[in-house]
């Protein structure tokens, strides 16, 4: 006989079936999942890990699509090559050797982290089963020496849980992320990375919403990425990178990315948090 599931899973296991074809891509799958299952909380992690990694692959791939539209939009500038860099040159500003890729997607800067024998352990972070599978193929995991291989490690996660695998390391990446949250859910971001986390160093980087004026193949009042929630101007990114240094004992400095414009900026801003 098949061994007898435990209460709680059934419980998930209910949630689920009724939740088939729509919870998992409901904007408030999440309070919908706490509210269900408010008198066994503990299951709300388990009940939402197994929500998204049922998302439809399609989803997947349309999301897919649409980065690759982001990524041309910005092409003629380079941009993406440009904001590579710019983290690379942060993190060794800062004389990281453990780095954590929060958001790490397909692993391109886990790539040029991989190149530079200054970075001795790597991780990359993604909430997308889909995405950590092509970062894997794309660095040739299975095909590197060694040496190679015991400096990096993928692992599945949310930004908005607290996760102990996140805890000591000299400092964090999130590159273009930020944006494709939803902005209620910023604060739980927020306390997972500074203030449980807690890196010596953060680098995170975001579009300059003012600069969209420049993209000539982009629609007035429209951001340069379908899944983007929100984009902000420099002056709203430095006022909540502000708000957060106050809360949890950093102190940041602001760089532009790409080309500059005396009116609207970068096309990218970045913020550089260290620990005071």
């Amino acid at each position: 006989m098949p061994p007898t599931p435990k209460i709680g899973d059934a419980e998930v296991d209910k949630l689920l079936r009724h939740g088939e074809g729509w919870l998992e891509k409901h904007p408030q799958r999440e309070l919908i999942t706490k509210r269900y299952l408010r008198h066994q909380k503990y299951l709300v992690s388990d009940a939402l890990e197994r929500l998204i990694s049922e998302e439809q692959p399609e989803a997947e791939e349309l999301a897919e699509a649409r980065a690759r539209d982001e990524e041309l939009l910005e092409k003629p500038i380079s941009l993406a090559e440009q904001r590579l860099g710019a983290v690379i040159a942060a993190l060794k500003s800062v004389n990281a050797s453990r780095v954590l890729d929060l958001g790490c997607g397909e692993g391109r800067l886990l790539r040029e982290l991989l190149k530079d024998k200054q970075f001795s352990e790597i991780i990359g972070m993604d909430v997308s089963h889909r995405s950590l599978e092509l970062a894997a193929r794309k660095l040739r995991l299975d095909e590197l020496p060694t040496m190679q291989k015991d400096r990096i490690r993928l692992i599945h996660g949310s930004l908005t849980y607290r996760d102990k695998r996140l805890a000591g390391y000299d400092a964090a990446t999130v590159v273009e992320v930020i944006e494709h949250q939803d902005p209620p859910r910023l604060a739980a971001f927020e306390r997972v990375l500074f203030e449980f986390a807690r890196p010596r160093s953060i680098v995170v980087t975001t579009p300059n919403v003012e600069y969209n004026v420049r993209f000539e193949t982009l629609a007035a009042g429209k951001m340069r990425h379908k899944d983007h929630r929100f984009e902000w101007t420099r002056a709203e990114f430095q006022a909540w990178a502000t708000v957060i240094c106050g809360r949890h004992g950093y102190q940041c400095r602001f760089l532009p990315i790409g080309p500059e414009d005396d009116v609207v900026g970068s096309p990218t801003q970045m913020a550089i948090f260290t620990r005071k």
